[in-house]
């Protein structure tokens, strides 16, 4: 391309692609990092919409929240092939069961029976229907409403489009890291400018990470041929690999000298001997296994227990540590094992965690941090932060995009289908999700708790929100539908902590003196965004456009000369 005669530089170039790749998906984007950074905190969502949950208040002693969980479990299911304990956390303030049968995989993530107690009194409590902050997370990612796999590749498609914006906008600002400790308040085009670049800048590794680490992620569905060729799915895939970390003696011995060991011979005959019937035996003290653990474990904690066979004389006690073994290792936790009858530790089988290929190591870490897994509360808010300036990032540069068009469009005397379209959407997109995301949480709090299939109800709440605030900026004067969403918009959050005390859940000042901060976060945060939408609606009703400063400009000196 030629602009004046003379061929037009790559950075002009990067300028176009950067515009337009930002653009065409710019509203798909900033749903999904508007979503993907309420995910972050989805536990703490839902939490809050479970009110159901807040009573319990776990003491801080891991013994005295097992006790109360073994003494339920005693009582109800002694009999019980498994049990799963799940203890507190700083996000979660339950204790979760799980109760399988003695054909049952104890270790499976699916199946079993679910009980949730109150971590203090051992009572059982039922949660409302809701999908909490699990919809937003798969939102994020898998939209709603689509077949999975088209969904995964829409997301896959904006991710690409994303990662080439951000690139495009390093090489098209020259003068970028420069303009990053420059904002030009009330400047207009520059102004926005100023806050897209800074918003841009000061998380840059967070956004090339964020999308970098969102296409590994999507990997296996955007280039599935190298997997199918030698796996029958991603699940044998993955399995294999998690195999591959972990070396025991088990597998590196001979397969014929295995069987030899599995065999048991009597009377020179290799014939093997039935397995012995467990014998009913009580279970040991947990009190000391978990004490123990805290002192190997001292920079973790005790996450699960599992206990197998219990109050028979082939019980075992197998504890997995909260946090990870670290970001490169996905999804391998330390354990210790334990004889349920006797206490002592069984003796280590010889496993050696593997170091993983340095390709499988970047796989691990960047798509560990994408989904904040296992990472600990000051990485996440982090991570939330960063999360939240992207989302800055994305809105100011579909604004500016209006911003930069607006006198052109002044000068012609009508607003062009093009121009107009993009406004609605930027309204529906930036204000309308925030609202979408508030009426799911007062459809969480104001539909019957009993009713069958609420969560689809909240759900079916959070598109027709949606759906109204498009069909009103449609109607609406560009200015009036920012105004009045914006001012419904802070009402709806500021109220939401209210909203949860006269609905049954834990007061702000209750949750707070009982150090529920996975309760009490939700509603601060509330309050904060409310405080965001009312400082952006003072900010919006004192803007002029440049028509009417230069209108009000001339008025006055021709008043002066009257």
């Amino acid at each position: 391309m030629r602009v004046d005669g003379k061929a037009e530089g790559p950075r002009q170039s990067m300028s176009w692609l950067h515009t337009w790749a930002s653009l065409i998906l710019g509203w798909l984007l900033y749903a999904i990092f508007v979503t993907g950074t309420l995910s972050f905190f989805q536990n703490e969502i839902s939490v809050w919409m479970k009110p159901e949950l807040h009573q319990s208040v776990p003491s801080q002693s891991q013994i005295q929240q097992t006790q109360v969980a073994l003494n339920y479990l005693q009582k109800n299911h002694p009999d019980a092939g498994s049990w799963s304990i799940q203890l507190p956390t700083s996000r979660q303030n339950t204790t979760v069961l799980s109760i399988r049968g003695a054909n049952e995989d104890p270790r499976a993530r699916r199946g079993g029976q679910r009980i949730t107690l109150d971590s203090a009194t051992g009572e059982v409590l039922e949660a409302r229907e809701t999908r909490g902050g699990s919809f937003l997370y798969r939102f994020h990612f898998e939209l709603y409403g689509l077949e999975r796999s088209w969904a995964r590749w829409i997301v896959g498609i904006a991710t690409m489009l994303m990662f080439v914006a951000i690139i495009s906008g390093i090489i098209t600002h020259k003068k970028i890291f420069t303009d990053f400790f420059t904002f030009r308040p009330g400047k207009g085009q520059r102004s926005w400018l100023d806050a897209h670049n800074a918003t841009a800048v000061f998380a840059l590794p967070f956004h090339l990470m964020i999308t970098f680490s969102g296409l590994l992620l999507l990997l296996f569905t955007l280039m599935p041929w190298g997997i199918e060729r030698i796996y029958d799915n991603r699940g044998a895939f993955l399995q294999e690999q998690r195999k591959a970390l972990i070396e025991t003696p088990e597998q590196v011995r001979p397969e014929a000298e295995r069987a030899e060991g599995q065999q048991v011979r009597g009377e020179g005959r290799g014939e093997r001997r039935p397995k012995a019937e467990p014998k009913p035996a009580p279970l040991t003290d947990l009190a000391p296994i978990i004490a123990d653990a805290q002192q190997q474990w001292p920079n973790n904690r005790v996450g699960t227990i599992t206990i197998v066979a219990p109050n028979t004389t082939k019980a075992e006690i197998e504890l997995r540590a909260l946090h990870g073994e670290s970001v490169a290792h996905r999804n391998i936790y330390q354990t210790l094992s334990y004889n349920g009858v006797t206490g002592l530790e069984n003796p280590d089988d010889g496993s050696k965690l593997k170091n993983p290929t340095i390709p499988a190591a970047i796989y691990n870490v960047t798509t560990t941090l994408h989904e904040a897994r296992g990472v600990d509360l000051s990485l996440r808010w982090i991570l939330f932060l960063s999360g939240i300036l992207g989302t800055l990032m994305v809105a100011t540069g579909l604004l500016l995009w209006c911003v930069k068009r607006a006198p052109q469009q002044e000068k012609q005397g009508y607003k062009s289908f093009g121009y107009r379209t993009v406004e609605v959407l930027n309204v529906t997109a930036i204000i309308g999700l925030p609202i979408a995301c508030a009426v799911y949480f007062y459809a969480n709090r104001l539909i019957d708790a009993g009713l069958e299939k609420r969560s689809a109800l909240e759900i079916r709440a959070f598109f027709i929100a949606w759906g109204l605030v498009f069909v009103y900026a449609l109607i609406r004067k560009h200015r009036q539908a920012w105004l009045e969403m914006l001012t419904l918009a802070t009402a709806l959050f500021a109220l939401l902590p209210v909203l949860n005390f006269i609905t049954g859940g834990a007061p702000l000042w209750s949750s707070i003196a009982h150090g529920q901060w996975v309760i009490a976060s939700f509603d601060l945060a509330m309050w904060v965004l409310a405080v965001v939408f009312g400082f952006s609606l003072i900010k919006v009703k004192n803007h002029q456009n440049p028509a009417a400063k230069k209108a009000k400009a001339g008025k006055a000196p021709q008043e002066n000369n009257e």
